[in-house]
């Protein structure tokens, strides 16, 4: 990836997001066209784009042509690394004030998102919302957990998945913990969203 070629679209950036976040999966144009409700010619032209900024990979398998994240470009990494991390200024309206409380526990946790239906609509009745830490931080984390229940600031009642890192590589055949990793928002730590998603890409190739 060049200095010359470092424009994006929002559409090649949210392309780039959803193929990141979906790493077990793989989408030729057509796939893609109909998951995310775009054109088919367009899609095609800004996947061949983001291949040519080394961001994507493509494979040839029959007659069609499948995109993959480029993993192994240290660049591409970074990039997603930086999209990641503005996805909390991105939010929808109504999950802002769910954004600012939770900042309150990134002193304790390793990673933090927020996924399920919330982040989909505002016609939602519960949030769910995944925390990674290590056990030693659990004291720390329900003193935060009360503390946001109790100061009533978000109205719908909150769902905490909490899991440490041991727990990930039990769950990495899961297909709900999948869809967890897959749609979210990263609300803390997008480097260590990458390092969990690189490790079990790793897994899945061996």
């Amino acid at each position: 990836m060049s200095a010359n070629n470092i424009q994006f679209t929002k559409i090649e950036i949210k392309i780039l997001k959803y193929i990141f976040k979906h790493f077990k999966d793989r989408y030729n144009a057509r796939q893609l066209a109909k998951t995310l409700s775009l054109n088919h010619a367009n899609i095609n032209k800004l996947c061949n784009l983001l291949k040519e900024k080394n961001l994507l990979s493509k494979e040839e398998i029959g007659n069609s042509i499948y995109y993959r994240f480029n993993y192994e470009e240290e660049l591409a990494l970074k990039f997603i690394e930086y999209l990641l991390s503005l996805e909390t200024k991105e939010v929808p309206g109504w999950l802002t004030v769910l954004v600012y409380n939770l900042d309150k526990f990134k002193e304790h946790i390793e990673l933090g998102c927020i996924f399920g239906s919330s982040i989909e609509s505002s016609k939602y009745n519960d949030i769910d919302v995944l925390l990674i830490y290590d056990k030693k931080k659990t004291a720390d984390v329900n003193k935060i957990k009360n503390e946001i229940r109790k100061s009533e600031l978000v109205e719908k009642p909150i769902r905490y998945l909490e899991i440490t890192e041991k727990d990930i590589e039990k769950n990495k055949d899961n297909k709900v913990f999948y869809n967890i990793l897959s749609e979210n928002i990263i609300f803390h730590n997008p480097k260590k969203y990458i390092e969990v998603i690189m490790c079990l890409k790793y897994r899945e190739l061996r």
